[in-house]
Order: C-alpha cells, then sequence, then structure tokens
C-alpha cells in the first residue's frame, strides 16, 4: 500500500534543526512520504542566522503545482513563507482547495525576537491566508502580533485563540512553549470550544525547531486520516517525546535540534 503523502511549504534551515529539514524528518517519523516546497534558504545553525534568501513567489508556485500534478498530497503545512508576495501565492492555491488538511504555522518572528516578516505580511496571514486553514499554530509571540495584543499569560493565549478563530480556521493552537513556570500548555479553540492541552515543561536546552515539528506532525497524522483535535494532541506528546529524546545529546553550541527518531544518548535508532 502506498504511503500517505504531506507537504511542507517552508524554508530550509542549513543546520537542520528547523524549517524544512525538521518537517520532513517529522513526517518520516510518521512513515509519511514528504514533499517539499523551498520559500527561503537560510544561513544558519544553532546559535544564530547568518543570512536569508527568499525564493521568487513565481518559483514557489511553480513548485506547489509541480508536486500536485504528480503526487497525491493529503496534507500540507506551511513554515517560513519569506514575504507578504508568497503569502498571497500560497493562499491562492489553499482559496482554489488545492492545499488539503492546511495547517498554517505562521514564523513571524525568529527565537531571538526578530521579526521575519513585515506589517503587509501579517496582513497578508490574516486575510489571506488564515481563512482557508483547517488550524493554524502560533507561539505567544506571534499570535501577540496577530492579534495585536499582548499575549504574556494563559488568559492572553485564551483570548488571542478566540480571536485568532474568528479568521475561518477551524482550529487555532497558541502554543505555550515560551511562557515562564514548570509548566507548557497549550490553547486550542476547535469548533468554538476551548481546551487546553497542559504538559511539563523540558528544560533539555535543545528546542530548536519545536514549532516546526508540532505542526509538521499535525500534518503528517492528519494526512493518515487521524481528526484533527486526536492530530493536536498527538503531535503535542510527539514534540514532547522529542525534545524529552534530546535531553542526552550536545549537538551544536546554541539551541539544539530535537530527537525526532528516538535515538536517545545511543545514537542509533530505538527498536
Amino acid at each position: 500500500m502506498d504511503p500517505a503523502v504531506a507537504m511542507t511549504i517552508a524554508g530550509s534551515d542549513s543546520g537542520g534543526g528547523a524549517g524544512l529539514q525538521a518537517d520532513l524528518k517529522t513526517f518520516a517519523a510518521h512513515g509519511v512520504f514528504g514533499t517539499s516546497v523551498v520559500t527561503a534558504v537560510t544561513a544558519q545553525n544553532s546559535v544564530e542566522v547568518r543570512g536569508v534568501l527568499a525564493v521568487d513567489p513565481s518559483f514557489v508556485e511553480l513548485q506547489i503545482d509541480t508536486v500536485l500534478a504528480d503526487l497525491p498530497v493529503a496534507a500540507v503545512k506551511t513554515g517560513m513563507l519569506a514575504s507578504s508576495a508568497t503569502v498571497a501565492a500560497v493562499a491562492r492555491f489553499a482559496a482554489a482547495g488545492r492545499l488539503p488538511n492546511l495547517v498554517v504555522d505562521p514564523v513571524l518572528v525568529a527565537s531571538t525576537g526578530r521579526r521575519l516578516l513585515d506589517a503587509d505580511g501579517v496582513d497578508s496571514y490574516l486575510r489571506l491566508l488564515l481563512p482557508h486553514a483547517l488550524v493554524v499554530t502560533p507561539n505567544t509571540r506571534e499570535a501577540a502580533l496577530l492579534t495585536d495584543a499582548a499575549v504574556d499569560d494563559l488568559d492572553g493565549m485564551v483570548r488571542a485563540a478566540h480571536r485568532l478563530a474568528q479568521s475561518g480556521a477551524r482550529a487555532v493552537m497558541v502554543k505555550g512553549g515560551h511562557l515562564g513556570g514548570d509548566r507548557a500548555p497549550d490553547v486550542v479553540v476547535f469548533e468554538g470550544e476551548l481546551h487546553i492541552f497542559d504538559g511539563p515543561r523540558l528544560r533539555a536546552g535543545n528546542d530548536h525547531g519545536t514549532g516546526c515539528t508540532l505542526s509538521a506532525a499535525t500534518a503528517a497524522l492528519l494526512a493518515r486520516g487521524v481528526e484533527l483535535r486526536d492530530a493536536l494532541a498527538q503531535a503535542k506528546a510527539f514534540v514532547t517525546s522529542a525534545l524529552a529524546g534530546s535531553a542526552t545529546w550536545h549537538l551544536g553550541a546554541g539551541h539544539g535540534p530535537l530527537d525526532h527518531f528516538g535515538w536517545g544518548s545511543s545514537g542509533e535508532p530505538r527498536s
């Protein structure tokens, strides 16, 4: 039987910890065949981003169209879209119904706090792309930009999730990984109902690519036919496991990558 197929529309992380590299590893870890559309090329490692080169939006469109013309893509996730023009280009495919089970991870802010899109890009997400998303998965910084309101505690996350749910997305998950404390709650509004996906905060130090991994895991599970609410819960559990698995390794001098394949300290896949 053929494997389920998913697509990531995202930027390349040369350090391998985030971006489409994390997405493809996550797809593989879930037994899903991954396809990729490159929106930007970055020169980065676990410590810093030294450069970003955006792909022309017309070539992003060509990549999407070419893959969809040949492969049975069952779910799509977006990551770094790099420009408002690329957001608009992706939104055109979504509006035409060509991006099934669309998971939008609105990559608006780097881990350093640097904004990755201007105000026009944020507006394009709100007006053009989110109305066609099955689920949108901002972190607290991104939710603050999208709602133009402070999101620095659980109450703020709840308010942001309800507000973003008005965009047209079927579900919203505001991720709480940037909050302080010993817990890492994610706030989900699903078809108007509020859910809190709580969990312990893991301080492994290897947290580069957590947002990419969560959205990619959600897309992979949707491609396999898992219902949305269960897919979100299972994706969170996968990220928690990948964080815990990386606790014994030290790859890079900064924020290291997750353990997508359960290698742990042995360097070998777990049976």
